[in-house]
């Protein structure tokens, strides 16, 4: 009895060969990718953008709740701190210990087992800033960041339009 395939090929032995399968399902995203690219390019470009001024918002956002309802404390940096975050535990005007999940914000220059003040909100200790720091002091390096993507990128996408014009394609 021959093999029997349903729209998919066969091997020799009957089976699909699990490369044809992957190369068909990846054919068509890479297909779109191929003439497309420069769109792709700046949509990646445009997303890193919107995705740091919401970072800088979002810190804005904070700033203003800790400075609405500021608590002022001691903090010890503790270990465990990494790149993403900087562990920090201080005792609020209740009596309470309080360890950020999140960590402290604007955290750059702190060293473990070091003392650094820091501001809080009263209403949630968990939002908690390095004293005398705010978003803006983080505004400079983020937008820096978003100008070293555009300045990569920007010229990427140029060449890829400029590409596929000179070979006729669409968006020239």
């Amino acid at each position: 009895m021959g093999d029997v395939t349903s729209g998919t090929r066969t091997t020799g032995t009957g089976r699909t060969s699990a490369f044809d399968e992957l190369a068909s399902l990846v054919r068509p995203l890479a297909r779109f990718l191929t003439t497309r690219a420069p769109e792709v390019v700046t949509g990646i470009a445009v997303l890193a953008t919107v995705l740091g001024l919401l970072a800088l918002a979002g810190a804005a956002a904070n700033d203003r709740s800790i400075s609405a309802n500021p608590g002022y404390a001691q903090a010890e940096v503790l270990d465990g701190s990494t790149f993403a975050r900087t562990v920090v535990r201080f005792t609020v005007a209740s009596g309470e210990t309080v360890a950020p999940e999140h960590g402290v914000f604007y955290p750059s220059g702190l060293e473990v087992g070091g003392s650094v003040a820091v501001e809080y909100d009263l209403a949630d200790p968990e939002l908690v800033r390095v004293a005398g720091r705010s978003a803006l002091d983080q505004a400079v390096p983020l937008l820096l960041g978003v100008a070293l993507v555009w300045a990569l990128l920007g010229p990427i996408a140029l060449w890829l339009r400029r590409r596929r014009a000179a070979r006729g394609g669409t968006g020239g």
